[in-house]
């Protein structure tokens, strides 16, 4: 009797610490599953803000660059102020993108360029 009763607990014992495994291993993949969710939200959400940064400095570059081009003819007062705001664009565009270029993990869209050319 005492035999059957120890042999009982051991059973016992081995099919509580297999299901205390299986069900760590469950809560543990749900929390790794919610953890991995949250930072991809969190990516997402920086490449978003990057590509969109970009984008406006892309939009200020081209405004800039082309008030320059339209004047440097007949206003060059102008003409050289747009120039300097291009050019100071230009160069913050190119830190910014050097900065961020690993949010796109290689995969840059098309109308993001890797770098704006400087307006001599």
């Amino acid at each position: 009797m005492k035999i059957i009763g120890q042999l009982i607990i051991g059973i016992v014992g081995m099919m509580m610490s297999i299901l205390m495994a299986y069900g760590f291993s469950f809560f543990t993949e749900k929390v790794d599953y919610s953890y991995q969710k949250a930072i991809d939200n969190i990516s997402y959400d920086r490449l978003k803000k990057v590509e969109d940064t970009a984008r406006a400095m892309i939009a200020t570059y081209k405004s800039d660059k082309l008030t320059y081009e339209a004047y440097k003819n007949t206003d060059v007062e102008l003409a050289t102020q747009a120039k300097i705001r291009a050019n100071r664009t230009a160069v913050a565009y190119n830190d910014y993108i050097l900065k961020n270029s690993f949010q796109w993990k290689g995969n840059i869209p098309s109308d993001i360029y890797n770098q704006l050319e400087i307006i001599e």
